[in-house]
């Protein structure tokens, strides 16, 4: 150096360590200070999430802790991408009463996902008792609509209303075709105080009788078979109400058909042999008819989702009525009731029957709706259950 150059007195040698230091030190308090509490002080200060980069690049150094910013900047970038957030205010769909309020709902967020947030304000209201609909007197929701899918503003207002007690279908069903076929035996085997004593434990000496006990207990077996390992149901209860309906109907027309089928003075059909072979030809058919339905039905709905297609035809030769009709399960449903009737010959049977009859009659007409509403290009000339007819 220049002894007559004035003194340096930091010199070139010394501002590498110094700087160093710096940073050293700039690390620690930032460290201390939190990454993220910084980070929501100054939200929006684009120089600080730069200061790694532009340290780095003088002095090679990586400060990692100075990286928080950057990582919850992408946070906010992807969240701002759905939208501002939404507010949901539930009100009872009677009294219009304000029931809750909820604040900073996801606007990606589904229904479903909406009515467990409203059950932790109010618990006795699990999911599954709600319906939301947007009008107090409109359809209810699905649980997988989106909200900001609806025709609602970043404020949207839904009305509440109570189901009821809830029950699974799986349950309703085991219940109400378990009944039948335990009542049914009861009178087979005439168990006492039914028709008398010395009727007690006896046996029919018509065929017909053992057949017909043969065709009903193999039709709730199947049934129960079907609701274990077949069935997919697109809703998972149902009011608790409707067990109780349901099982009178059942339950009670098992018993007024087993009564005058196993009585000690019931007659055979008028056409004997003949008219009984014809009727189980029908039953049959269209039993495992019924069943190939379900089936095709089944691998429409892979598990747990509720899609919906529409049902054709496959190789199996039961399934080709898909062409003429919507609902060929219940076509099958009743010819399978119409030869029982046939079989036995008795009036509570047909009346059995014509009463399921219209009461499938009633969903096939909605279920054939349902599908020219979805789909527009479902077939034209299908009819919801009698081909040609209805």
């Amino acid at each position: 150096s220049d002894p007559g150059a004035p003194p340096t007195f930091f010199p070139r040698r010394h501002l590498t360590p110094l700087f160093g230091a710096v940073v050293v030190v700039w690390r620690g308090l930032w460290a201390q200070a939190g990454a993220s509490a910084l980070a929501a002080a100054l939200p929006g200060c684009v120089p600080w999430a730069r200061a790694p980069s532009f340290l780095s690049c003088i002095t090679g150094v990586t400060v990692r802790s100075l990286q928080a910013p950057v990582r919850l900047g992408e946070l906010g970038r992807r969240r701002s991408q759905h939208g501002p957030w939404h507010e949901v205010e539930i009100l009872d769909a009677k009294t219009r009463e304000k029931l809750c309020f909820l604040d900073k709902v996801e606007p990606h967020a589904t229904i479903a996902e909406i009515k467990n947030l409203f059950t932790k304000t109010h618990p006795q209201w699990y999911p599954a008792r709600q319906s939301l609909r947007l009008d107090p007197k409109g359809k209810s929701l699905k649980d997988e609509d989106v909200l900001q899918k609806l025709p609602v503003g970043t404020t949207a207002t839904l009305y509440f209303r109570d189901l009821g007690a809830q029950i699974s279908w799986v349950t309703v069903f085991l219940t109400e075709y378990a009944g039948p076929l335990f009542i049914y035996l009861l009178f087979y085997f005439r168990v006492p105080f039914i028709y008398g004593h010395k009727y007690d434990f006896t046996s029919s000496r018509h065929t017909v009788v053992h057949l017909a006990c043969i065709c009903h207990s193999f039709h709730y077996i199947k049934r129960l078979l079907e609701t274990l390992f077949v069935h997919r149901f697109s809703h998972g209860t149902m009011p608790l109400r409707n067990i109780f309906k349901n099982c009178t109907y059942y339950w009670g027309f098992a018993a007024w058909m087993a009564y005058y089928i196993n009585h000690p003075l019931y007659t055979p059909p008028t056409y004997g042999a003949q008219q009984v072979k014809l009727a189980l030809a029908i039953f049959v058919i269209c039993q495992l008819g019924n069943f190939s339905i379900h089936m095709a039905l089944r691998d429409l709905r892979p598990a747990g989702s509720k899609t919906r297609k529409i049902p054709y035809p496959t190789k199996n030769p039961f399934t080709w009525l898909f062409l003429l009709v919507s609902c060929p399960n219940y076509t099958y449903e009743v010819g399978s009731w119409i030869g029982f009737a046939i079989m036995t010959q008795c009036l509570p049977v047909a009346l059995f029957s014509l009463v399921g009859f219209t009461q499938m009659t009633i969903w096939a007409k909605g279920k054939h709706r349902s599908y020219l509403k979805e789909f527009r290009d479902y077939p034209p000339l299908r009819m919801p259950i009698i081909p040609f007819l209805l």
